[in-house]
């Protein structure tokens, strides 16, 4: 399997467990899910006839408009199934057709569009399948409803042969035994509502998603457009070190050599202003060194390439604004520069908690899951509310450091909190761990 198709993965993994829904919200959704595909069948029969009549020539002014309105009725179940279920479907390429195009040239655009031939096949197995799978929980919440509610009152105008389920309802005790079976199947339509949601989700995933041949075309994207920002941040990083010692421990060294050489000269015409030169001599190397040293600190910190990501996190925690919890599960040293990316991200993370939270505390949980893969977790408790789009440059600078190892970032943030960040790394371990700390 290649990296992208790893990547999605693992994007899904981390998303599909994030919305949770009440039963009885999740019962109206599977209502209104079971009605949208009246819709959908509707639109997609649209489509069929469209492509039935294109021999003759009545399908082209019908087909373009058909397909974009079925394109409308796809998205808006990829957008339901996030919000709804919290499983990302990816999209297919858009439906692009030129108005100002002749009807031929539309409809050839429709058929050559992958994306419209899912969205067809999902219009037609949508009802028979997704449709039957919401109407689970919707039947056993109203056959439930018919034990529970309607039996009491007329069991004994049914007659003998009243049957609910396995109970023959031929007396008072056995009214009774068909209302709490009643209330057991509303129990379990309800509290089964948000499973069949899920699944409803998964199975609209597997007809919705985009083609692989879009997904490697996306890939090839994304990894060009990594290799340009890592090779701008490369050459913004140099700029900055040469910047930084230019203007500190260039300056402070050559103010020390100035230093030197004055002092060399009155040494013997003058000893206490050459002492005094050599005195500050020391003061200025001293802060040279203190210069040379924070630069250090911002290209790769000394205790992340002595102690590891852990001990390196906790000198974050240390430093902090914040009341931070570091677990640390690493059972070793990853490598170098995953460690480094994993770091500033890290503090990153924790500055954005900081500045715009509200938060008291975070948690911070490192661990290797599966020998391969370094996750993350990075929780605060505050107002929540945390948009990636909203013009803020921390988290899209978080992500593309992630990108450059093919790592992902998810973030869940409702308003009001928590928000919880989570970074997943594909590494594995390099050495076993030399620190108990």
């Amino acid at each position: 399997m290649g990296s992208g198709d790893q990547t999605a993965r693992r994007q899904r993994a981390l998303t599909d467990h994030g919305v949770r829904t009440r039963p009885w919200t999740a019962l109206v959704r599977c209502q209104l899910l079971s009605l949208y595909a009246f819709a959908v069948t509707a639109v997609g029969g649209l489509v069929v006839l469209a492509l039935l009549l294109l021999p003759v020539g009545a399908g082209f002014p019908l087909l373009a408009p058909s397909a974009r309105a079925l394109r409308s009725l796809s998205d808006r179940a990829r957008r339901r199934a996030a919000d709804w279920s919290g499983i990302r479907i990816s999209p297919p390429e858009p439906l692009a057709v030129d108005g100002a195009a002749s009807r031929r040239a539309r409809a050839a655009a429709v058929l050559g569009n992958e994306g419209f031939w899912r969205d067809l096949a999902w219009a037609w197995l949508e009802p028979a399948t997704g449709g039957l799978l919401v109407a689970v929980p919707l039947a056993l919440v109203e056959y439930g409803a018919f034990g529970a509610l309607v039996q009491p009152l007329v069991w004994r105008r049914l007659g003998d042969g009243n049957w609910y389920a396995f109970v023959l309802v031929d007396s008072a005790p056995a009214m009774l035994a068909a209302l709490v079976l009643g209330l057991a199947f509303i129990a379990a339509g309800a509290y089964g509502a948000p499973a069949v949601l899920r699944l409803h989700a998964r199975w609209g995933r597997r007809l919705l998603s985009a083609p692989a041949t879009t997904e490697l075309r996306r890939r090839v994207s994304r990894l060009t457009e990594t290799r340009a920002e890592a090779l701008d941040i490369q050459s913004a990083e140099l700029r900055r070190i040469e910047r930084d010692l230019h203007d500190g421990a260039q300056a402070r060294l050559v103010a020390l050599g100035m230093a030197l050489d004055r002092a060399a000269r009155l040494v013997d015409t003058d000893p206490a202003a050459a002492r005094d030169l050599l005195s500050e001599g020391r003061e200025t190397s001293a802060r040279a060194l203190r210069d040379l040293r924070e630069l250090v600190r911002g290209i790769h910190p000394p205790v992340l390439a002595d102690r590891g990501l852990g001990d390196a996190v906790r000198s974050l925690a240390l430093d902090a604004f914040l009341d931070v919890d570091v677990v640390d599960r690493l059972a070793g040293r990853l490598p170098a520069p995953v460690e480094s990316a994993a770091y500033f991200a890290v503090n990153e993370l924790l500055a954005n908690a900081a500045k715009h939270s509200g938060a008291h505390g975070v948690s911070v949980l490192l661990e290797h899951v599966g020998g391969a893969l370094l996750r993350i977790t990075v929780a605060d408790d505050g107002r929540g509310g945390a948009d990636e789009s909203a013009g803020g440059t921390g988290l899209r600078g978080v992500r593309r450091r992630l990108s450059t190892f093919d790592g992902i970032l998810v973030l869940r943030s409702p308003r009001g909190g928590p928000t919880t960040v989570t970074l997943e790394i594909p590494c594995a371990l390099s050495s076993p761990k030399t620190s108990s700390c």
